[in-house]
């Protein structure tokens, strides 16, 4: 099957009302902050996301993103690649009041002023997300092992002399 461009954004209710299904790519060069977040990222990122009405009536879109990214290691300070795999499952609404009625298996997402979602935004921020806070290799391919790696104490710190010291014999003296 041929990939296909996934449009920006999208209106969630009309999708949900005809149970789209997109399957397609997006372009990572237009995600810049993720760009900026990692060394480099292939340049489409697979999505898979259906649209659909529950059994309580509401709109709901979920699906699946893939991708691989590069990142540096901070053991070691190499580059290595790390795959990013998201599920994603979201209810559009308009509202702080809307938020609160959803169920917490979704996610809500706020609809702009045309009713749409911006799907590549949603989408970055959920890749984003799915990074790891601290990047590092596996322990076995890492070629910093544990010998390199140096652990100790601290040295105590000099004591040094108070300076309110003096305020306190001040005082002392004053009584």
């Amino acid at each position: 099957m041929q990939k296909v461009k996934l449009p920006q954004s999208v209106d969630p209710f009309k999708s949900a009302m005809k149970r789209s299904d997109y399957q397609g790519i997006l372009a990572s060069k237009d995600m810049a902050r993720l760009l900026d977040a990692v060394v480099s990222c292939e340049d489409a990122i697979e999505v898979d996301v259906q649209f659909e009405k529950d059994a309580q009536g509401l709109t709901v879109f979920h699906g699946n993103l893939s991708t691989q990214v590069s990142l540096i290691c901070q053991r070691c300070n190499g580059e290595f690649t790390y795959p990013l795999h998201v599920k994603f499952c979201f209810s559009p609404v308009q509202g702080p009041e809307d938020t609160e009625v959803l169920p917490e298996a979704y996610d809500p997402v706020e609809v702009n002023d045309h009713g749409e979602v911006n799907l590549l935004q949603l989408f970055e921020d959920e890749l984003i997300l799915s990074l790891p806070l601290v990047a590092l290799h596996a322990e076995k391919d890492c070629p910093v092992g544990e010998d390199d790696m140096q652990f100790g104490k601290l040295s105590p710190e000099q004591e040094r002399p108070n300076p309110f010291a003096v305020l306190k014999e001040l005082k002392r003296d004053q009584e």
